[in-house]
């Protein structure tokens, strides 16, 4: 498959605009986490445009995992590199984050006037039942394709126990990956290309990410320079969920620099969790805590440049993969991997979501809409909001 093949698979380029609008109505809508926004740019890209095939996807996601920075950001930054080039991933990857850093500097502009931030609660109690049903859906769809036999069963639910007994997510992506090549190869014969594109896919490990932030350490006065470096270095070594932010930054800005305090970092968390997009918008919020617009600038642009140039670096190589029988295997592995990480994370986020009646009922209207009427995800989000308002103001 070459850099444009998608591109011709669909019939027609893709101009920046539509880009630009795809990503960005999925930068307002986005609620719920990597998972939710990778099930509703599957919904768009695949089912409904037909931009990409669901083993193309699949691929996407699989590269995406073993690299470090926001997952579903780059899976956006992916797609607008398949349509457009260099060009189409800063289109879609700017489209994306940009509603994120907007609504979470807003948040940031009030927090800081006013102290406290406004009630968004019985939205989101609508919201997050909502979502769960768009990424099961989703989950049903992805997996059907990625998991083609009982071999890749067996390893998805090896993999899913492991990240759910508390191993790192990392560990148990690379670790099915490894485990399903040899087992998938165990009977054939490597292509002899696996040596020359193996070390892509181990690109910034969990090794190297370690060694690579050791120096944060504590600094009399703010730059911008030092805020955007200091979320730079946090953009280009950050694994896993974006909660493994949490760490990075208390560790960094709280107990090294002393920029913020801990209230300030919990409550940056919160609105990174209840705005939509990507979870690393904290950083903006954080940036504007500590020094205004330009530190919002400064700490946004740091935390998301990484993701940029890891894609557009990746991106090439992908198809390359399918052309050795070993690393073909590694991504088919990796990819029911990954499913199994998702559908780790969706029992997880079902456990606590479905915790009330009203939770049940927005989840079993949510999916009457989905499988019966076949909404679109920006409805069942918005339909979500909507009913959970409803139900708070009436009980």
């Amino acid at each position: 498959m070459s850099e444009h093949t998608s591109v011709a698979a669909s019939g027609r380029a893709t101009s920046l605009a539509e880009l630009m609008g795809l990503f960005s109505k999925l930068g307002l809508i986005a609620f719920g986490g990597p998972a939710a926004h990778i099930a509703m740019l599957e919904e768009e890209v695949v089912v409904r445009r037909k931009w990409l095939t669901h083993q193309h996807f699949l691929d996407l996601v699989g590269a995406t995992n073993l690299i470090p920075g926001p997952n579903s950001t780059e899976m956006m930054m992916h797609i607008g590199y398949e349509r457009a080039g260099w060009r189409g991933l800063v289109a879609a990857g700017g489209a994306f984050i940009l509603p994120a850093a907007a609504c979470t500097g807003l948040a940031a502009w009030f927090y800081v006037r006013y102290g406290d931030l406004p009630a968004v609660e019985p939205y989101l109690a609508g919201i997050r039942p909502a979502v769960l049903i768009i990424i099961l859906s989703a989950l049903w769809r992805l997996g059907r394709k990625a998991i083609s036999g009982w071999a890749l069963g067996l390893l998805a639910i090896l993999v899913a126990t492991a990240v759910l007994s508390g191993l790192g997510e990392i560990l148990c992506l690379l670790g099915g990956g490894v485990v399903g090549m040899v087992w998938l190869r165990s009977r054939g014969h490597s292509s002899g290309s696996a040596e020359r594109w193996l070390p892509l896919l181990f690109l910034g490990s969990p090794a190297a990410a370690s060694a690579s932030t050791v120096g944060m350490s504590g600094a009399a006065s703010v730059s911008l320079w030092k805020l955007g470096w200091f979320f730079f270095k946090v953009g280009g070594t950050l694994y896993g969920s974006g909660y493994v932010l949490i760490a990075f930054l208390e560790g960094g800005l709280v107990q090294d620099l002393g920029w913020i305090s801990r209230e300030q970092l919990l409550d940056a968390v919160a609105v990174g969790q209840f705005t939509p997009g990507p979870v690393l918008s904290t950083a903006t919020f954080v940036g504007y805590l500590v020094d205004g617009l330009p530190g919002a600038l400064a700490a946004t642009a740091g935390i998301f440049l990484p993701a940029f140039l890891l894609v557009g670096f990746v991106n090439p190589y992908i198809a390359r993969l399918r052309s050795s029988t070993w690393l073909a295997s590694f991504l088919d592995a990796v990819n029911a991997s990954a499913v199994a990480l998702m559908a780790a994370v969706t029992l997880d986020l079902g456990s606590q979501v479905l915790v009330s009646m009203d939770a049940i009922l927005i989840a079993l209207l949510a999916s009457l809409a989905v499988l019966r009427f076949k909404v679109g995800p920006v409805w069942v989000v918005l339909g979500g909001a909507l009913i959970g308002a409803l139900l708070a103001w009436l009980l």
